[in-house]
């Protein structure tokens, strides 16, 4: 059990890294490196459409290596997953920019990004089915917050990357834009070989291996597609997951790419400081993640996420206001509080969104959940922000989020807990 939850957590630490240093460079470098003839405001639009192209792709990875991973397993869908985002990361960070050859770069640039969404798309359900089907009962909220600790720890790593390459540069703004914003993403292929390492070294779940034998003993014509299974029997589980975890990707993806762009563009706070404040709140989210986690094993998923969604929709209204005050402490406080209220969300969904499906699609149904979730919270949001802000000021923003939030807290009321579910 020790080595599945610190597989899982490797894992997704490592996808995760990979997927928000794009979103780090996207506030930082390629509005400058890949759009530089559109301007400020255009070339981080631009920029972050280039972002939310992974989020389109999650939902088809989703069912892909969904498929893959509830037929031949989670162990071997899992190493795919990640041996496809290190590759496509590691491109991204030898890609020339838009000087050397032209309108090529972005056009690229896009496409190694969809195929980063295409990679988590089947990474996050496949790393929590491993710790939720292996974990004792009264204790899955407990293990399956392992693999759900990787983006506080990615997010974490993707800012320290950021901040020593810039120190190691003397914050030089053209070494930095030439090359080093280059090393994170080349550093990656080390974090992959190790990851690559750990999930070898684990067996598949006794769950998945149980089904597999009673799949075996049934007549050939019986056999569907796990896709065509999810859909027909549990759309409603699906489309309700996705709606309730909306807020969480909102809050999140604000907090780790568009207030890191905010900070640098619109506030005027240099980038060191920006890069430190994402490192010290990674280990407020990864505290807020630990404790939802534990408690909602004892009071339930639904009620603890069901907190977070009420809380966002209180801070989405008070967060830009405060930001526009020009405080760096209220800077501090606005990134802290932000991903704490996500935190508080994602650690009981680790165990939520597997205790939602049955064995044989539960890869599936799980992934096109949450990564639906990431297409309406993590796509949208950041992409429309700059220019919500640019017409009506920061508060638009906070309306924007107010509003999916509330949608979030009527689709978490309309689910059924699942805290006693046997899997």
């Amino acid at each position: 059990m020790r080595r599945v939850a610190i597989a899982s957590c490797i894992g997704t630490t490592i996808e995760f890294y990979d997927f928000f240093i794009y979103g780090t460079a996207a506030a930082l470098v390629f509005p400058t490196v890949f759009f530089p003839a559109l301007g400020a405001t255009a070339g981080t639009v631009a920029s972050f459409a280039t972002f939310a192209v992974a989020f389109v792709a999650r939902p088809v990875g989703a069912m892909l290596f969904g498929h893959f991973g509830d037929r031949i397993g989670r162990k071997k869908t899992l190493v795919s997953t990640l041996l496809l985002m290190g590759i496509a990361t590691l491109l991204i960070g030898l890609l020339p920019g838009a000087e050397t050859i032209g309108v090529a770069a972005p056009i690229i640039l896009v496409l190694l990004r969809f195929v980063q969404g295409f990679a988590v798309g089947g990474e996050w359900a496949g790393a929590t089915l491993l710790t939720a089907e292996y974990a004792p009962p009264g204790k899955r909220g407990l293990y399956a917050m392992f693999p759900q600790l990787g983006p506080a720890i990615a997010f974490a790593l993707s800012s320290g990357t950021f901040l020593f390459t810039g120190l190691a540069l003397g914050d030089t703004n053209e070494a930095f834009l030439n090359y080093g914003w280059r090393i994170p993403f080349l550093f990656s292929i080390v974090l992959v070989a190790i990851g690559l390492y750990m999930r070898l070294a684990i067996e598949e779940t006794p769950v998945f291996r149980a089904e597999t034998e009673a799949r075996a003993a049934e007549p050939e014509q019986k056999r569907t597609l796990p896709f065509l299974d999810a859909l027909r029997h549990q759309t409603k589980e699906i489309l309700l997951s996705a709606g309730a975890l909306a807020i969480m990707f909102a809050f999140f993806y604000m907090g780790t790419a568009y207030l890191t762009s905010y900070a640098t563009s619109t506030l005027g706070f240099d980038r060191p400081f920006v890069l430190t404040v994402g490192i010290a709140s990674s280990v407020v989210f990864g505290a807020a993640i630990v404790l939802s986690a534990l408690y909602s094993d004892r009071f339930g998923r639904r009620r603890v996420i069901m907190v977070s969604c009420g809380f966002s929709v209180v801070w989405a209204l008070a967060l830009f206001p405060l930001l526009d005050t020009g405080s760096p402490v209220a800077f501090v406080v606005g990134m802290m509080v932000t991903l704490a209220i996500f935190g508080i969300a994602y650690g009981p969904c680790g165990a939520l969104l597997p205790e939602m499906f049955h064995t044989r699609y539960r890869y599936t149904g799980a992934g096109l959940g949450y990564n639906l979730a990431g297409v309406l919270g993590g796509a949208i949001p950041p992409m429309i922000a700059a220019p919500l802000a640019a017409a009506y000021g920061g508060i638009a923003i906070g309306v924007m989020l107010m509003v999916i939030g509330l949608v979030s807290f009527v689709c978490t009321a309309a689910l059924v807990e699942t805290r006693d579910r046997a899997l």
